[in-house]
C-alpha cells in the first residue's frame, strides 16, 4: 500500500537543523522519501551528518551538508546562500538544533544558561531570519520548531532548556502571524521522551519510571517525530498554521 506522503514534496528542498541526531537522522529521511533534497547543519557533528546524508542520498535525493554555527548569523546567512546556490530554492525550514546543559537552578551559572538559549532560541532566530526572504520572494513555505513538552510543563533541573523551548513557541506564533499572508506556515512540534542516546543512558529502573508516566506505555521513536514533521511540511497540513503539535504518548495531557 503506497503511503499517502509518498512524493507529497517532489521538487521541494529542506534545511534541518541539528541534523546528525536521532530526530535529526530520522526528519531528513522523512523529507527525503517524500522527494525533498536536504541541506543538513549540525555544527561540529561530522559523522552526524554524513550519516544524515547518506539516508538522503539512498532516498535518491540531493543532501548537502552545512557546518554553520546556527547561533551565527553570519554563518547561517552563508548556510542559506549555499542551499539557494545548490537547490535554487527553500521551501522548508526545520529548526531540530538543541543542546542541554542541565543543572539545579541555584547552581546553574550564566554560561550554562547563555549556551542553551544561543543554540536553542537565537538559533532558530538567525535560521528563521535568513529563510524568511526567499521564502517571501517565493511566496511559499514551511517552518516547523522542535519544542518539547518541557517547554510546556517545565522541569526541575532544565530551566534553561524549558525556557529555551517555551520561547520558541512564542516566536513560531509570531512568525505565524508576521508571515501567514505571504503563504508561509510556522508550526512547532513537542516531543516527550523519545528513545535517543540521552534515554538509552538511563537505569532500567529510571526508564520504568518514565514509561509509567506515559499514558501510551511506551518512549517514542525518533521517526514517530520525524512523520510529524513531514504531516506539518505536507500538503495534507496546508491549512495548519501557528499550532503545537504535542508527541508525547499523552504525558501533556
Amino acid at each position: 500500500m503506497q503511503n499517502s506522503t509518498d512524493g507529497c514534496l517532489q521538487g521541494q528542498s529542506a534545511i534541518v537543523t541539528g541534523a546528525g541526531g536521532g530526530i535529526g537522522i530520522a526528519t531528513c529521511a522523512a523529507l527525503a522519501q517524500a522527494g525533498a533534497d536536504v541541506a543538513i547543519n549540525d555544527y561540529g557533528n561530522a559523522e552526524g551528518c554524513d550519516a544524515a546524508a547518506a539516508v538522503v542520498e539512498s532516498a535518491g535525493r540531493k543532501a548537502l551538508v552545512c557546518d554553520a554555527n546556527v547561533a551565527d548569523m553570519r554563518a547561517v546567512e552563508g548556510m542559506v546562500a549555499q542551499t539557494l546556490d545548490e537547490f535554487g530554492r527553500i521551501d522548508i525550514l526545520i529548526n531540530n538544533a538543541g543542546i542541554t546543559r542541565d543543572s539545579l537552578l541555584v547552581r546553574m551559572d550564566e554560561q550554562q544558561w547563555d549556551a542553551v538559549l544561543a543554540v536553542n532560541l537565537r538559533g532558530a532566530f538567525c535560521c528563521t531570519k535568513a529563510v524568511t526572504r526567499p521564502m517571501m520572494k517565493q511566496r511559499g513555505g514551511c517552518i516547523v520548531y522542535m519544542s518539547s513538552i518541557v517547554g510546556l510543563m517545565g522541569n526541575a533541573g532544565q530551566a534553561n532548556y524549558a525556557a529555551s523551548k517555551a520561547g520558541l513557541v512564542g516566536l513560531m506564533k509570531s512568525v505565524a502571524k508576521e508571515l501567514a499572508s505571504r503563504n508561509i506556515r510556522a508550526n512547532a512540534i513537542a516531543p516527550g521522551f523519545v528513545d535517543t542516546a540521552m534515554t538509552r543512558a538511563l537505569t532500567d529502573e529510571q526508564r520504568e519510571n518514565l514509561i509509567t508516566a506515559i499514558p501510551l506505555g511506551k518512549i517514542a521513536e525518533p521517526e514517530d517525530v520525524a512523520q510529524a514533521v513531514l504531516f506539518l511540511c505536507s500538503p495534507a497540513a496546508g491549512y495548519i498554521t501557528g499550532q503545537v503539535l504535542n508527541v508525547d504518548g499523552g504525558m501533556a495531557m
